[in-house]
């Protein structure tokens, strides 16, 4: 009897939970998805959070999570197949069906509810960002146009409206996440944004003669703005590294 056979035999496996749902995903949008996890949005507040921490705590605070999301990643590849890793009939879609499936109904209901949290509060982050980044924008056009002095300030409210909506607007395109095209276009969007980012870092490096910064990062006005600077720079720094959270489902496509 060879493998699959025992597995397929063992009164641990639940062949009702086994999918039938088509597996459409190819190698390169798997590249594609996993450049667009791995290279998020929350690279570009890294520059900022770096500034904020310093040059040791900021390179070790980037290493730490680094290295926490390539050991979560290595367990996670480990979960889709069950009750074996490599030749487990069943197929985790999801890291609450990894987790009923290892620990049970309950544990599946507390980590999905931790799971939907974390979701919230990574939809707000990117909320908060993409507004943030639309005002800087409005604002480095003003500063060019009207110059350094003149008052131009740009509200947040409307550019979160306005995303808001786009997010409203394409979440009623039919299986907009089985589109092969748009893997590419996230992938290429992540790819570009760090470029620019990198580039203007190493152009005011080169116009600046000298590499900025401090063991202890920026100064600020009060130990207690200091303080909520620097877990900022933490959560941004987190917020960098969402892989984990979407590596079943790259899998299971």
């Amino acid at each position: 009897m060879g493998v699959d056979d025992q597995l397929l035999s063992s009164p641990l496996v639940d062949l009702s939970q086994t999918s039938d749902i088509k597996r459409t995903g190819t190698t390169w949008t798997a590249v594609a998805h996993i450049i667009t996890g791995v290279i998020g949005s929350g690279v570009l507040s890294l520059a900022w959070s770096m500034a904020q921490l310093g040059w040791i705590a900021g390179p070790l605070l980037m290493f730490f999570f680094a290295a926490v999301t390539l050991i979560s990643t290595f367990l996670m590849c480990d979960c889709y197949r069950s009750p074996d890793p490599e030749h487990g009939p069943i197929r985790n879609r999801s890291f609450t069906e990894a987790v009923e499936i290892n620990l049970g109904e309950k544990s599946a209901w507390i980590s999905g509810l931790l799971m939907q949290i974390n979701f919230f509060g990574t939809g707000i982050a990117y909320v908060i960002t993409t507004a943030t980044c639309l005002s800087a924008i409005q604002k480095s056009n003003c500063y060019h146009k009207y110059g350094h002095d003149a008052p131009c300030e740009f509200g947040d409210t409307k550019p979160m409206l306005l995303f808001g909506e786009l997010q409203i607007f394409m979440s009623q395109i039919p299986n907009l996440h089985s589109m092969e095209w748009l893997s590419v276009v996230a992938a290429v969007t992540s790819i570009t944004y760090s470029s620019i980012g990198l580039g203007l870092g190493a152009a005011q490096v080169i116009g600046d003669g000298v590499i900025m910064g401090s063991i202890s990062g920026i100064e600020a006005s009060t130990s207690t703005d200091k303080f909520w600077l620097v877990f900022q720079a933490v959560g941004d720094i987190a917020f960098a590294y969402p892989f984990t959270m979407i590596v079943l489902s790259i899998q299971a496509n």
